[in-house]
């Protein structure tokens, strides 16, 4: 089993599309496939067309009054399934400080559906919490989506930071890659040709920018399950 966080500091940057999309693609080639969403915003939640809400909220995932795998979903889909984001998820640091090992208690809580999926994908909250924290130690993979500005890049920096200046979370493999590509504008391809050259982790597969990721939101499903000849389908394939 492989636990894959997508992860960013800023909001915005094409992360719970590509969670989303993700885990649809792996779920079609017959991969066991959870998607945890706890984005408070519930957006991976609201694309599967699943109620955004958890029986005793964050705090009974917390406390242990409620076992994670009793609050999966399916979906419309095979092979995938959904653990819903909560309104609640909006104090998650506060519950998890008050939780024994709270750097740890995500990890610890998906022990439970581990056995049942050959893939976990975490659509993280954009912060840097402890929340953060925890998808870090629980995670084998942190794909970070970034938009081709200065910014982005900053952020990508202090995330490379923090993990270093904590020993034992530099072991996530930080891989980035650039989402929201627009091939028009010399900044953004300077930096998905120089970005390589500081962080050689990073995809050459980039994702496009494209209006039919915003149709996400009108049909509720993955993109490819109503664009399979698109070309951030077939970017997505070869992350």
């Amino acid at each position: 089993m492989t636990v894959i966080g997508v992860y960013n500091i800023k909001g915005g940057v094409g992360k719970t599309a590509t969670a989303v999309n993700l885990a649809y693609l792996a779920a079609r080639e017959r991969q066991r496939t959870l998607i945890w969403d706890l984005d408070p915003q519930a957006a991976a939640t609201y694309y599967f067309r699943v109620k955004p809400k958890v029986k005793g909220g964050g705090r009974g995932l917390v406390r242990g009054k409620r076992k994670l795998e009793a609050q999966i979903k399916g979906t419309d889909f095979d092979y995938l399934d959904l653990l819903p984001a909560d309104f609640s998820y909006r104090n998650m640091d506060l519950l998890l400080e008050d939780a024994k090992k709270p750097t740890k208690r995500l990890r610890q809580l998906l022990q439970g559906p581990a056995p049942e999926y050959d893939y976990i994908f975490l659509d993280c909250p954009p912060s840097i919490s402890l929340v953060s924290e925890n998808i870090f130690r629980a995670a084998d993979l942190l794909l970070v989506p970034m938009i081709p500005t200065t910014l982005s890049v900053r952020t990508l920096d202090q995330l490379s930071e923090f993990l270093d200046g904590h020993d034992r979370l530099g072991q996530v493999r930080l891989t980035p890659f650039f989402s929201m590509v627009d091939r028009r504008k010399r900044m953004h391809l300077d930096l998905v040709e120089q970005l390589p050259e500081r962080y050689p982790a990073t995809l050459t597969s980039v994702i496009p920018y494209a209006s039919e990721v915003e149709r996400m939101g009108v049909f509720r499903m993955p993109l490819p399950a109503y664009a399979t000849s698109s070309e951030i389908v077939l970017s997505l394939i070869h992350i």
